[in-house]
C-alpha cells in the first residue's frame, strides 16, 4: 500500500514554505520543498491589517501550492498562519479564502502551539543527545519564538516576541545602506525585548536557528550557489562570524547587498535586521555558536499529519 502523503504550510509575515512529506522507515522524508517570499506581513506593525497587494501575493502561492499538491497525491493538507496574520484585522477574511484555495484548514498558531510545531520539526535530523537540553530559535519577519527543552521533545519553556527581521526594518531603517544610529535602533530593541523574560534552564547542550534568517546566514557564511542542492542543515555558524557577515551586509547598498553569494535577493532588504535579531538572541541564551536547521513549523505540522493519519 502506498504511503500516506501529506502537505504542511506555514504562512508566515515575509515567507510562505510548503512541505510536502511522507513517512519512511518510521522518519518523515521530504517528497518536495517549496518556499516562496511574499511579504504577507508588509506594514501589519504600522497599520494593523494585511496590504492588499500582499494578500494578492500570497494567495496567488497558495493556489500554486495547491495545485502541486494535488499534483503529487497528497491526501491531507493543513496550513498554519504566523505573526502577521496573528496581528492584522483583516486575518479572519484572509484565512478564509486561504482555506478555499487549498482545501484544508487554516489555523492561526497561538504561541504555545508554534513552539510546539517549531520544537518537534527543528530537530530532526540533527542527531543531539535525546537528553540534551537544547534551545531553539525561530526569527520570523514579524516575530521571534524561543523554545527550551530536551532533545527527545519534551519542551520546558517557550516565548514569543514581538521583534523580527521585517517588523524592525519597517521601524528602525529607513537609509540605504542603513545608518549606524539605525542600526543601534534595531540592536537596542532587540536586546530589550529580549531582556524580559529571560530563557531559562541554560546553559544548553545546542542552540539551534531555523528559518529563513537563520539558513541565510549559514548560506552566505558556506558561499552556497544552489541552496536546494546543499541545504545548510546542522551547519555551525560561530555568534563572531554571524556578526561579521552582518557588519559586511550593512555596509552596502540594497543592490549590491543583493547579489551575495547565498542570499535570496527578496530577502535582502531585511536581513541586516533579521541577523541582528538572531546575533541578539544567541547572546541572550549565553551562546557562541549556533546550529542551524532548515527545518521547521512545516516538519512539525507534517508529523503531526502522518501521525494523525496512522490513528484514523
Amino acid at each position: 500500500m502506498s504511503s500516506t502523503r501529506v502537505a504542511a504550510i506555514d504562512i508566515g509575515t515575509n515567507t510562505v514554505l510548503m512541505l510536502i512529506a511522507e513517512r519512511r522507515d518510521g522518519e518523515v522524508v521530504a517528497v518536495e520543498e517549496h518556499a516562496e517570499i511574499t511579504r504577507l506581513g508588509q506594514g501589519v506593525d504600522r497599520t494593523r491589517r494585511l496590504d492588499d497587494e500582499a494578500v494578492a501575493r500570497t494567495l496567488a502561492v497558495l493556489e500554486r501550492y495547491a495545485e502541486r499538491a494535488r499534483a503529487l497525491g497528497v491526501q491531507r493538507t493543513a496550513a498554519v498562519a504566523t505573526s502577521a496574520a496573528r496581528d492584522a484585522s483583516n486575518g479572519p477574511a484572509f484565512r478564509e479564502r486561504a482555506a478555499e484555495l487549498l482545501g484544508g484548514p487554516v489555523d492561526v498558531a497561538s504561541g504555545g502551539r508554534e513552539a510546539t510545531l517549531t520544537f518537534r520539526g527543528a530537530l530532526g535530523g540533527l542527531r543531539i543527545p535525546r537528553n540534551a537540553p537544547v534551545a531553539v530559535i525561530d526569527v520570523g519577519g514579524g516575530s521571534t519564538e524561543v523554545v527550551t527543552g530536551a532533545a527527545e521533545g519534551a519542551i520546558r519553556w517557550a516565548h514569543s516576541y514581538d521583534v523580527g527581521s521585517v517588523r524592525l526594518t519597517e521601524r528602525h531603517v529607513g537609509d540605504d545602506p542603513p545608518t549606524e544610529a539605525q542600526l543601534e535602533a534595531v540592536r537596542s530593541d532587540a536586546r530589550a525585548t529580549y531582556a524580559s523574560p529571560p530563557a531559562p534552564h541554560g546553559p544548553f547542550t545546542a542552540v539551534v536557528a531555523i528559518a529563513g534568517t537563520a539558513t541565510t546566514y549559514a548560506a552566505i557564511d558556506l558561499e552556497l550557489v544552489d541552496y536546494s542542492a546543499a541545504p545548510p542543515h546542522g551547519h555551525q555558524l560561530a555568534l563572531s562570524t554571524l556578526e561579521a557577515i552582518v557588519k559586511r551586509l550593512a555596509s552596502v547598498p540594497l543592490d549590491e547587498r543583493r547579489r551575495t553569494t547565498g542570499l535570496e535577493p527578496k530577502r535582502a532588504d531585511v536581513i541586516v535586521a533579521g541577523g541582528i535579531v538572531l546575533a541578539e538572541a544567541t547572546r541572550a541564551l549565553g551562546a557562541d555558536t549556533l546550529v542551524v536547521s532548515d527545518r521547521g513549523v512545516r516538519w512539525g505540522l507534517a508529523g503531526e499529519l502522518l501521525d494523525a493519519a496512522v490513528n484514523v
